[in-house]
């Protein structure tokens, strides 16, 4: 067989099993590549966390936990009335919730695991300040595994290396050749650059809108989010990669789109009461 119909051959099945791995982002409705499943992914989250907890410093700051835990329990409940209302199915109906305060302070983060596992270093409280600051940033965590983010992410990325190794096979070894010549995996710097960065800064994006939408539904105000990031920005000094070179937008960018969403957001998505 010669490498035109190899590659027409292989085009087709692709497209076939592609357009049969789409799903739709909550709210948003971009369309999705899932064929990583899911459960797999939150399985594999429960087993690190775990190891998380027992490698890390836990703080004793019980009174910060407790407002960490009141802000996820506010949000897992409105998250799932929200979709209960709008008769859509629940995201979060296989999470099994769970929250810890990592003693660190020089990491400035939070993140959230598949499956609802969520950690925030006590750095990040310098930043958040209050209240609202903190039901920002996890309602912007949150969003990422309501959102299905990891399983997007672990998608393309398999779906990348198997195209990877087709072209090469269908090139007679092009890239194989290119990337021994440079010493470098030249292939995997340019998907880099030209498709996961991007990628990843639209799913950066789209957990800011969602994050700033679960917050608002959880009774939080939304206009303490554009401030985080001013903060943010000072702490780091400036010292901010280009955004074409980062996975995340840019702290103006960022900045910019969070303020031209929050009059929406307030109006369309107001505080939920559950009763």
């Amino acid at each position: 067989m010669n490498r035109r119909k190899f590659l027409s051959y292989v085009g087709c099945s692709c497209g076939g099993f592609i357009l049969n791995s789409c799903t739709t982002a909550p709210i948003t409705e971009r369309k999705q590549l899932s064929i990583v499943p899911e459960a797999r992914l939150n399985a594999h989250a429960a087993k690190v966390y775990e190891e998380v907890k027992k490698k890390e410093k836990l703080s004793k700051d019980t009174k910060t936990l407790n407002l960490i835990k009141d802000i996820g329990k506010k949000m897992e409940d409105s998250i799932s009335e929200y979709f209960y209302q709008s008769k859509l199915d629940d995201p979060t109906k296989y999470f099994d919730w769970e929250y810890i305060l990592i003693e660190n302070k020089k990491i400035r983060n939070a993140w959230c695991m598949p499956g609802g596992k969520i950690a925030v270093y006590t750095g990040i409280l310098d930043v958040t300040k209050n209240t609202n600051g903190l039901a920002a940033v996890m309602g912007h965590e949150i969003a990422h595994a309501v959102a299905k983010h990891s399983v997007e992410r672990a998608s393309r990325g398999t779906l990348l290396n198997v195209g990877t190794k087709i072209i090469d096979i269908a090139s007679g070894g092009v890239l194989s050749d290119i990337n021994r010549t440079t010493r470098m995996d030249t292939v995997g710097l340019l998907s880099q650059l030209g498709i996961m960065n991007p990628f990843n800064r639209k799913q950066e994006s789209e957990a800011d809108y969602l994050g700033m939408i679960f917050s608002s539904l959880s009774g939080y105000d939304i206009r303490e989010t554009p401030k985080i990031w001013e903060r943010m920005k000072e702490y780091n000094k400036g010292k901010t990669q280009p955004e074409f070179m980062s996975t995340h937008p840019s702290p103006e960018n960022r900045i910019k789109k969070i303020n031209e969403w929050t009059n929406q957001i307030l109006l369309e998505f107001p505080p939920l009461k559950i009763s």
